[in-house]
């Protein structure tokens, strides 16, 4: 059994491995263009195959981590919506379909899982219980965005794009993360928060640009 888990773990990382690499080539290259599409298709696809594994993996005897599990649904969540929303860029697309809402339904119920994980466990005195709670708060916020779009008017169709790069940065995130506590056997309260913290400050820096391109294409 032991030899097999070890097979699913090479390959869960080595699809992390290039999930992370090609998520960084596709912030440094141009924004829509052939390049950044095929690089978005490698890192979805590398993404989804590496988390899916690690479903797998944290429910194996002795390999059992509740939240390692929640994060790999935290993860293919991310690319989920990420590439979900790229579909609303086509005004052909007026409402969202049952996958959109299914996909952040799944959300919703693994970010409440990982709140109640996080309370329980912090009542029973697990400090690093806190990094569900961290999680947990951070992941029920995206489908918040992911509704808010669904709900949106043709004339405030750039919720799109906003919703595209947080999400798809959100996935990068979480293999930078899982880099720096797998690969670099950095498993502290620090190294789980540091990626989300500034990659949400990068999040945010998008936001207020593709927000900002909008006022001066309206003006």
């Amino acid at each position: 059994m032991e030899n097999i888990i070890s097979i699913f773990i090479f390959i869960h990382a080595f699809f992390g491995g290039v999930g992370l690499i090609t998520g960084i080539a596709s912030i440094v290259v141009k924004k829509g263009q052939k390049n950044h599409k095929l690089l978005g298709k490698w890192f979805s696809w590398s993404m989804i195959i590496s988390s899916a594994i690690s479903l797998v993996v944290a429910r194996m005897p002795n390999h059992i981590n509740t939240f390692l599990f929640l994060i790999g649904i935290f993860t293919i969540y991310m690319v989920l919506a990420g590439n979900r929303a790229l579909t609303f860029k086509s005004t052909k697309k007026i409402k969202a379909n049952y996958t959109d809402k299914l996909v952040s339904g799944i959300m919703i119920l693994s970010a409440m899982l990982m709140i109640a994980f996080g309370i329980i466990g912090l009542i029973q005195g697990y400090n690093q219980s806190i990094l569900f709670l961290f999680f947990g708060c951070f992941g029920l916020f995206m489908p918040y965005g992911d509704f808010k779009l669904y709900s949106t008017t043709l004339e405030n169709r750039k919720l799109w794009l906003i919703n595209h790069l947080s999400r798809m940065l959100g996935a990068l995130i979480a293999s930078v993360t899982a880099f720096i506590v797998a690969g670099m056997h950095q498993d502290t309260l620090w190294a789980w928060i540091t990626p989300s913290v500034l990659g949400t400050a990068y999040i945010i820096y998008w936001i207020k640009k593709t927000k900002g391109k909008k006022k001066l294409k309206s003006a």
